[in-house]
């Protein structure tokens, strides 16, 4: 791994600007869910336990450049000191003042960086006033480095810099998973689109041995081969890049692995009546909203057979039962696994991320990302420049 770490840093007497993501749901003025803020305390907590003094820089919505009070961190800032244990002290715009006044153990908590244009432009001269206020940097916001924003790439440069105890975390989960993982490697792949996902597929099947597709995307490469998948969700005009990816993944040697039976109905609603049929029989007026059982018995076959698993998107219509059956049995399968110490799993994306929340074994894959949009660039292959930034060899 090319970044250092924490435990890299002299941290005692220091200045420590932290990136971190606690763009948090609020809802009538209250955060309804905390786990952002949660998962940087390890962070934050060993800055201060060393003896540095914590910069907070954060987000908050898509103010676009400019001061929207409702998008203002200031909200938020008592319940991330609540949260986190540490007193927190909000900053305007007039951050280096705010540095100044510090004491004890207090943190400083930046108001939100987009309001200034330079954030997003990834401007150096806003770099160099974020840069003035401290003498360390710590990333530990692996879901905002897909972009390069001043305060993930930029600032990165001017300051000695390190991974955060989260992004660290992700780093080292992802390596695992993708990177230099134990083979065989498995990836299961769903959603509605295979449009939303072309490079991620058109990486996976060079890096894993066998790619379990579902979701919606599973009708367009059935339709691709000649199925009939009567009013199921499909892009038909992409059947000559489903082709193309199957081809691409035999020439690579990687098995894909479609449904082989599956669970129609002709009302999309939760109970509605259903049968599960060979998925070259789908009736002409239903759609397909699960794989079968006979399609899980198949996945759990490749499961057993794996030592690493990368999952993203569910296999059917898991909001609604009984069509969240396949998920929810795969999911079990990979967990029970990982428990046992048969499978290093790792999944990502925010219908994934629910969907192992509904199955309830969200807590025994090896690791589960929040990171969304950064998740899938990094499996699509992609240079994450906040991650880049981070590299000793820069």
């Amino acid at each position: 791994m090319g970044w250092k770490t924490l435990d890299d840093m002299d941290l005692n007497g220091k200045r420590v600007l932290v990136r971190v993501d606690i763009n948090v749901p609020v809802e009538n003025g209250k955060v309804t869910d905390t786990t952002r803020i949660e998962r940087i305390a390890a962070t934050v907590d060993h800055i201060q336990h060393a003896g540095g003094t914590v910069i907070l820089m954060a987000h908050f919505g898509r103010p676009k450049g400019k001061v929207v009070p409702e998008m203002s961190l200031e909200h938020i800032a008592g319940t991330v000191a609540e949260v986190l244990g540490w007193p927190i002290v909000w900053a305007d715009s007039d951050y280096r003042d705010a540095v100044k006044e510090l004491e004890g153990d207090e943190i400083l908590l930046l108001e939100n960086l987009r309001f200034n244009p330079g954030e997003e432009a990834n401007d150096p001269e806003f770099a160099k006033r974020l840069a003035s206020l401290g003498d360390i940097y710590v990333n530990d916001a692996f879901s905002a480095s897909h972009r390069a924003h001043a305060s993930t790439e930029a600032l990165a440069h001017l300051l000695p810099a390190c991974a955060g105890r989260l992004m660290a975390e992700e780093l080292s989960a992802l390596e695992k998973a993708l990177g230099n993982p134990e083979r065989p490697v498995v990836a299961v792949v769903g959603g509605a689109k295979v449009s939303t996902k072309l490079d991620l597929l058109g990486n996976l099947v060079t890096k894993v041995d066998t790619l379990v597709i579902g979701g919606g995307m599973a009708n367009t490469f059935l339709a691709a081969q000649g199925i009939d998948v009567g009013k199921s969700l499909c892009e038909h005009d992409l059947a000559d890049t489903a082709r193309a990816i199957a081809q691409k993944a035999a020439d690579a040697g990687c098995e894909i692995l479609l449904p082989r039976d599956v669970v129609v109905a002709t009302a999309f609603k939760a109970g509605a009546e259903n049968q599960t049929v060979k998925a070259e029989d789908c009736p002409a007026d239903a759609m397909i909203l699960d794989a079968g059982p006979d399609s899980v018995a198949h996945i759990v076959q490749v499961f057993e057979r794996s030592k690493t698993l990368v999952w993203n998107g569910p296999l059917g219509a898991f909001e609604i039962e009984p069509f969240d059956a396949a998920t929810n049995a795969a999911a079990r399968k990979a967990a029970a696994m990982t428990k046992a110490g048969d499978l290093v799993s790792v999944a990502g994306g925010g219908d994934t991320v629910s969907a192992l929340n509904q199955a309830g074994v969200s807590d025994d894959f090896s690791y589960v990302s929040s990171a969304g949009g950064a998740f899938l660039e990094w499996m699509e292959g992609k240079t994450l420049p906040g991650v880049a930034a981070l590299d000793q060899d820069r």
